[in-house]
């Protein structure tokens, strides 16, 4: 299904340097006091639990220009705060529920902005057929890099989904849940998933990277290269990207072998999103080369690159840091390339040859790896300062479950409470080196789970302008 664009969101967001949050290219520097509509209450109410952290001082100052309003009313009790300094700030009265449509005051531009940049992004994909004047602003660039710069540091990931690809006799597919609620609740409800290529024939998907809430998501057709989707699934939408033509040569009897990789990342030096895929070429019946071809998402293209030193990799998504791809090849090797140049590296491994089932991983912004001995325990080691061998840092030690079969796998993500997050077998599982602990997380609606991908929930669209707008529904 095929939608018109919208321009104003299709310029991709860089995440390092975002500008003034206040300071908007879509509204007019004149514009000091910003109209407001009528509100629904239920809107007015989810706006105003966003301003309990503001200062009295402030809300009097800017958001009340009139004393005993009935929005001051509304606002306090929603927000339950109790004001003393100020006797015109009465006990809230009773609000009936016939009140469903309120008047607003017209609202400074400066507190507008600053409210709607601390919302998730479904109340603000509701709050954008407010008015042309909130749409203008929701939809701006500008507007889209703060909020995703404040989602992603927000340290309670409050604004962070756990993505997890399932399997079992009767069904597979792809569940989702609060990474919040993974990491402080008692039990957490996953939710089914529809995404792009759901209902393909035999589809198989798997997760290539997620970046500045993109993810990238390859479906296995059983038949000829992957297809391969940019999909954003706070706002539900996607992109397929073109299909990659290999350069096989006919005379030599080559064709494409099974186990491709690819890496998914941002390129902020070229302001790109890029998809890095590495296939493997056979001659009649032995590996005879690797072909290695980069997609950009600004030239909606692929094209081939040529300096790869021809190891194998193992059959696992690439990881990024530092502005670079990081894979484990066949040898336990990691090897990575950098986006800015393109240029093959050699990153110094800290594990030695007795190390079993090595994972790469991200802990933090680090690189990281998961170094699993036997049935035993885990290592996790990481590199602190990036490229210098000897600032890799075994964090801890991670005994396994008794009496359990399987391996510790990424992600790999630490609360607010030093509780550390990882994957072990097809379950989830909380860590407290505190006590050397160790429980497994409870999920209702939960599936054994193969893989699984943290993403931040953004407004970042996954295509460009000149593109072709779809939702997800599945097809």
């Amino acid at each position: 299904m095929e939608f018109e664009e919208d321009e104003a969101v299709t310029t991709h967001p860089k995440l390092s340097k975002p500008k003034n949050p206040l300071h908007f290219e879509s509204i007019s520097s004149q514009d000091s006091i910003l109209p407001m509509p009528n509100l629904p209450t239920e809107l007015i109410n989810n706006i105003s639990t966003k301003i309990a952290s503001l200062p009295n001082t402030k809300l009097r100052s800017l958001f009340f220009p009139q004393q005993n309003s009935q929005l001051q009313r509304v606002l306090i009790s929603a927000t339950q705060m109790e004001p003393q300094e100020d006797e015109a700030f009465t006990k809230p009265a009773h609000i009936s529920s016939q009140d469903s449509i309120m008047p607003m005051p017209n609202l400074p531009t400066e507190l507008i902005t600053e409210i709607l940049l601390k919302l998730p992004v479904k109340s603000l994909l509701k709050f954008r057929s407010v008015s042309k004047s909130w749409l203008s602003l929701i939809s701006s660039p500008d507007f889209v890099k703060t909020h995703l710069l404040l989602s992603a540091s927000n340290k309670d990931y409050t604004h962070h989904g756990l993505m997890f690809k399932f399997a079992s006799t009767s069904d597979r597919g792809i569940k989702d849940c609060s990474l919040s609620a993974l990491l402080c609740d008692s039990v957490t409800e996953a939710f089914d998933l529809d995404y792009p290529g759901k209902y393909y024939p035999n589809d198989y998907p798997r997760f290539v990277g997620s970046v500045n809430g993109l993810i990238c998501l390859a479906i296995n057709r059983f038949m000829g290269l992957d297809d391969l989707f940019l999909w954003n699934p706070s706002i539900r939408k996607y992109k397929k990207l073109p299909s990659c033509r290999l350069n096989q040569s006919r005379c030599y009897h080559e064709q494409a072998l099974d186990g491709f990789n690819f890496g998914f990342a941002y390129d902020e030096f070229q302001d790109d999103y890029k998809v890095v895929g590495i296939f493997p070429i056979s001659g009649k019946i032995r590996l005879c080369r690797i072909e290695v071809q980069i997609y950009s998402l600004k030239s909606n293209s692929w094209r081939r690159i040529d300096d790869f030193q021809g190891r194998e990799l193992l059959n696992a998504p690439a990881k990024c840091v530092n502005g670079k791809l990081h894979w484990l090849d066949k040898q336990r090797n990691i090897i990575s390339i950098d986006l800015a140049d393109e240029k093959w590296a050699e990153v110094e491994r800290p594990y030695s040859e007795g190390c079993g089932y090595v994972k790469l991983g991200v802990f933090g912004s680090d690189l990281a790896v998961l170094c699993n001995y036997g049935r035993t325990h885990v290592d996790v080691w990481v590199m602190t300062e990036y490229g210098v061998k000897e600032s890799w840092t075994k964090m801890f030690t991670v005994k396994f479950p008794n009496d359990s079969m399987g391996i510790f796998y990424p992600p790999i993500l630490m609360s607010n409470e030093g509780e550390i997050l990882l994957k072990f077998g097809s379950r989830f599982t909380k860590y407290n080196p505190k006590d050397d602990s160790i429980r497994y997380v409870d999920v209702t609606n939960f599936a054994p789970c193969i893989e699984a991908e943290i993403y931040v929930k953004s407004l970042v669209c996954p295509f460009y302008r000149g593109d072709h707008e779809r939702t997800n529904n599945g097809g």
